[in-house]
């Protein structure tokens, strides 16, 4: 900004410079035409001279605009740059931060490696089926018949309750230990014995699994004969004399 001070115009410190420099231009220009020789008046009228001066206040104004451009531009071109080196501080950071992380996986995922596997527990043997419980049967003629059937049944045999108590009840009178020693066997060496006189040959070929090879067992001496007695005649049921 131009001050005026007692009618005389106060210029920046960039504008006396300018000023100076064109003072002195005036002044080289003087002694130049002081040298040259003047030319004639019809010289003069001759050569037209276009005038090219220009006032101080206008050329430092001048100067003064050009400065002021000048200045912006650098001042952009500083700002610019902060700008630029923010972002690749900033992108910087972010490539430090991103390679830091990569690294913290890469360790952690190592560590997880070398940790050794939780031991899982054994798995326990599937427990096994109880066994069901054997069915009891009373030590008596009763109890001998009826095991007697539960083992012909699962062997597919015929048989009956009634069927079989009159038979050994004619046989033997439920004495597991009886024998006949008087009959047409006993003379050929070979007596009927058991509830239900079978003799020996006839129990062990009709002999059922699962029972004793004794042939006085009562439970096997029952089961073997009424094996004979349904192959013979189709069932004990069927049988009402010596078979």
């Amino acid at each position: 900004m131009r001050s005026t001070i007692s009618g005389y115009t106060r210029l920046p410190k960039a504008h006396k410079f300018s000023a100076a420099a064109l003072v002195t231009a005036a002044g080289a220009a003087a002694l130049t035409f002081a040298v040259v020789p003047q030319a004639s008046a019809a010289d003069a009228h001759s050569v037209a001279v276009k005038p090219v001066a220009q006032s101080v206040n206008e050329f430092g104004e001048t100067q003064a605009g050009e400065l002021a451009k000048a200045v912006d531009a650098a001042a952009e071109q500083a700002q610019a740059a902060a700008k630029g080196k923010v972002a690749a501080v900033a992108k910087a950071e972010t490539e430090a931060k991103a390679k830091a992380d990569a690294e913290r996986a890469s360790r952690s995922t190592e560590r997880q490696a070398l940790k050794p596997a939780a031991a899982k527990p054994a798995a326990k043997p599937a427990a096994k089926p109880a066994a069901p419980a054997k069915k009891a049967y009373a030590d008596n003629l009763d109890g001998w018949i009826k095991e007697s059937l539960d083992v012909l049944k699962s062997k597919g045999i015929p048989a009956s309750y009634e069927g079989i108590k009159r038979n050994i009840m004619r046989e033997s009178t439920g004495n597991p230990r009886a024998i006949n020693d008087w009959d047409v066997n006993a003379v050929n060496g070979v007596p009927s014995k058991g509830l239900l006189q079978i003799i020996d040959p006839t129990f062990k070929a009709y002999h059922v699994e699962g029972t004793s090879w004794d042939i006085y067992d009562p439970v096997a001496n029952i089961t073997a004969s009424c094996n004979y007695a349904a192959d013979k005649y189709g069932s004990m049921d069927n049988v009402n004399s010596a078979y």
